[in-house]
């Protein structure tokens, strides 16, 4: 018997239903983990699916470690379907867009290289890969977002809130692109051209890709190669944008090759095994320099009339272009009959480097090297990584029906270290990452209720060795040393599905990791210091409280959740008045949050999606003082922008106005903001204060595909049609060179054909 979808959205409302999931996977089979392709005739069931509701009931998704109907997992779970992915990328190349639009607790996309502000439900997310961890908490540099072509993702999976199943990083959550798989027998191949412009000579940028897939019984493959040239972004009133300090998307070039192959062997094909390999770059082209704009009167210095960074033509001397290198390797055995369960090991590699923009920030001055304000530098991250993951499945536990066990063990190694690449100075120093983590889940059907519970215990070490200092902090010494991480992790959940139409679900679950390590050991400027010492490199522990309630009719879906998530010891960022480069606090946290979505059909050509999120959050003015001579705040310093976003309403209209045509527009707004809060420490009488207002907006986007079969595929995309002029959200706070406006109008035009 097909299970309601109410009980489906009980897992996380119908946010899966929004996001397509029932496109993702609406056959009658299930995905594996793996990664291997649905049953036969996929495209014909997605199509069909366009016209009927669907039945989240069979959506299956892997982000939980092992494949699990989306009805049996009581947490918060989105997933974004090909179609949808598709539909952004008919509007933009940006990686992030489409959780945008499609997550309520992701903050609004940077529209850059970096993914600097964007959080989800207010801490930073693990983002993965086809399960492969594409950031590091060890040295956070907001890069982690841009690390493969869109054209090649299947599916995005997300996880809400703070999760342990993956181990450390997952503060706000866990992203997992997966990669398309073969979906039809024999040989296909897909070529895909994009142009896109914004009515100016420079602002042109063309993408050429190449798809190759095979599949037969025992074998599948596939094969993808892209090229991308982007030229320089403009504003709604014409006016260019300025180069991201952090990486920008404008005046670059990308190349991505991929290539994923299994076979399946054994009896009935219960065993696979699968390599997978992953190059992407982005390079800037070094055309264009950034001129900084000013706030207005009461910016230093003072201008009249506000105006926003702008790039033109130039280069610094001695720079080098900003760059994302990712390149990945995966090795993946499954046997679906081991030991009466479903075994999956996964070992990894994963080398990542990142280079920023040059800049003459007062932390990257150097006397010895040239006067102070002066010298120009370049920032670069290096993060290498190894894993083995492992899980085994046993359902019909002891016999008992609905019984399931999943477990295993993961084993990690992570390497990161930043260093200021023009002048060949350490400002970050190695740090070397050792995990080992046991786990185990249970779940059980009874009925109409599903209850779960599962344990996770990370055994971690964190090394780093005695460093100097750069000028800026004094050229301290550091005593090197080690800090080792041990923490239980729990969780536990429960469905109930009411009826048909009305399910109900409560969770509570654990996150764990470290804070952006990186950022406290560069910052040390007192002698006598040691690593092992240091209170700021304490892990963070969040404890999440989430409970929802769902609707399913004929013709249409409504659900909400309420979470309130708490870390005893967290970590927040501010910005520092003198440098304006980001500090990290360490103090008590606390984020609330409501999410609200619904579907209405009209009919089998015409539907309307919404959803809202409003989020909250506090920490303390100040931590506790590590000598006891006072005790921590309270929780009375609202989260501002580089924490938490603002309130976000997200409409989706699609038609299908032709049996081969459909169009889609969309609108996001952000509302505005007015924060404010203040304290003061009884043991030396200092007052604390936090002001921040930002301003909303709305934007309007519009996608049109047009289907011609044998002929290909023409897609028609208006990234903000009506051309709004507005300034990212958070750049509306001021930061280190931070004030950017947003993207106007972009028109592209994309044709694919499949033969």
């Amino acid at each position: 018997m097909i299970k309601p979808l109410s009980a489906a959205i009980s897992s996380i409302l119908l946010v899966s239903v929004f996001a397509g999931s029932v496109h993702a996977q609406n056959t009658t089979s299930t995905t594996p983990a793996t990664g291997t392709a649905p049953a036969k005739d996929a495209k014909a069931a997605q199509d069909a699916d366009k016209k009927k509701a669907a039945n989240l009931g069979q959506v299956i998704v892997t982000g939980t470690r092992a494949p699990k109907a989306v009805d049996e997992i009581p947490g918060a779970i989105t997933v974004v379907s090909t179609e949808e992915v598709q539909h952004t990328l008919a509007v933009t190349e940006d990686a992030t867009a489409v959780l945008s639009k499609q997550v309520p607790g992701y903050s609004e996309s940077s529209q850059a290289m970096s993914n600097s502000g964007e959080t989800l439900r207010g801490r930073e997310p693990l983002r993965l890969f086809d399960g492969i961890p594409q950031g590091s908490p060890l040295r956070e540099g907001d890069r982690s977002a841009t690390f493969t072509d869109m054209g090649i993702i299947g599916r995005v999976e997300v996880i809400n809130g703070p999760s342990a199943s993956e181990g450390i990083g997952a503060a706000g959550g866990i992203i997992n692109y997966i990669s398309k798989v073969p979906t039809e027998n024999g040989n296909q191949t897909t070529f895909t051209t994009r142009y896109q412009t914004q009515g100016h000579d420079d602002s042109e940028s063309w993408k050429t890709g190449l798809t190759f897939t095979h599949k037969d019984d025992q074998f599948d493959m596939l094969f993808a190669a892209s090229y991308i040239d982007r030229g320089l972004s403009y504003d709604g009133n014409g006016r260019s944008i300025g180069m991201n300090t952090s990486g920008s998307l404008a005046d670059s070039r990308t190349k991505n090759l991929f290539f994923k192959g299994g076979f399946n062997f054994g009896d009935n094909n219960t065993q696979r095994l699968q390599a997978t390999y992953s190059h992407f770059q982005i390079n800037g082209k070094g055309k264009y320099i950034q001129v900084l704009g000013c706030r207005g009167p009461t910016d230093d210095p003072p201008c009249a009339t506000p105006v926003t960074n702008t790039s033109v033509r130039g280069q610094i001397n001695g720079s080098e272009d900003a760059f994302n290198d990712f390149a990945q390797y995966a090795l993946e055995y499954d046997n679906t009959n081991f030991f009466g369960g479903t075994l999956n090991v996964t070992a990894y590699k994963a080398d990542q480097q990142m280079r920023f923009l040059p800049e003459n920030a007062p932390e990257k001055q150097d006397p010895l090297i040239a006067p102070v304000g002066t010298l120009f530098d370049q920032s670069e991250i290096d993060a290498h990584k190894k894993g083995l993951r492992t899980s085994w499945t046993r359902d019909e536990l002891f016999n008992v029906s609905g019984l399931e066990l999943h477990g295993g063990v993961d084993i990690g190694k992570d390497q990161a270290q930043q260093r200021l690449a023009l002048t060949d100075r350490l400002w970050v120093p190695p740090m070397n990452y050792k995990s080992l983590a046991p786990y185990a889940q249970l779940s059980w059907d009874v009925g109409p209720v599903t209850l779960s519970g599962g344990w996770r215990y990370e055994d971690d070490k964190l090394d780093v060795n005695t460093y100097q200092s750069t000028w800026a902090n004094n050229r301290v010494i550091v005593q090197g040393g080690s800090l080792k991480y041990k923490e239980n992790l729990k969780n536990l959940g429960a469905i109930w599905r009411i009826n048909d139409e009305w399910s109900t679900y409560y969770s509570y679950s654990q996150g764990f990791t470290l804070p952006n390590v990186g950022i406290p050991l560069r910052n040390i400027n007192i002698p006598g210091q040691s690593v092992d010492r240091i209170s700021g490199l304490k892990d963070i522990v969040f404890d999440n409280n989430e409970f929802g309630f769902n609707w399913r009719g004929e013709h249409g879906a409504f659900g909400a959740t309420h979470y309130i998530s708490k870390s005893k010891f967290g970590a927040s960022l501010s910005v520092s008045p003198t440098t304006s480069d980001f500090i990290l606090s360490r103090a008590p946290v606390r984020i609330t949050g409501t999410e609200v979505t619904g579907e209405w059909r009209f009919n089998s050509d015409f539907k309307i999606n919404a959803l809202y999120s409003q989020i909250k959050g506090y920490t303390a003015f100040w931590g506790a003082d590590p000598a006891g001579a006072y005790a921590g705040g309270g929780l009375k310093e609202p989260l501002g922008i580089n924490n938490i976003s603002p309130n976000k309403f997200v409409t989706v209209f699609t038609w299908n106005f032709l049996p081969n045509a459909d169009a889609t527009i969309d609108s996001t707004s952000l509302f505005g903001r007015h924060i404010s809060g203040s304290d003061t420490r009884a043991y030396d009488g200092q007052t604390f204060s936090y002001e921040e207002q930002t301003h909303g907006y709305t934007l309007f986007d519009l996608g049109v595909d047009y289907d011609m079969y044998r002929y290909g595929k023409l897609s028609l995309g208006v990234e903000n049609l009506l051309n709004k002029q507005y300034i990212l959200t958070w750049s509306q706070v001021p930061g280190y060179q931070n004030y950017w406006a947003g993207r106007g109008r972009v028109t592209s035009l994309t044709y694919s054909i499949t033969f």
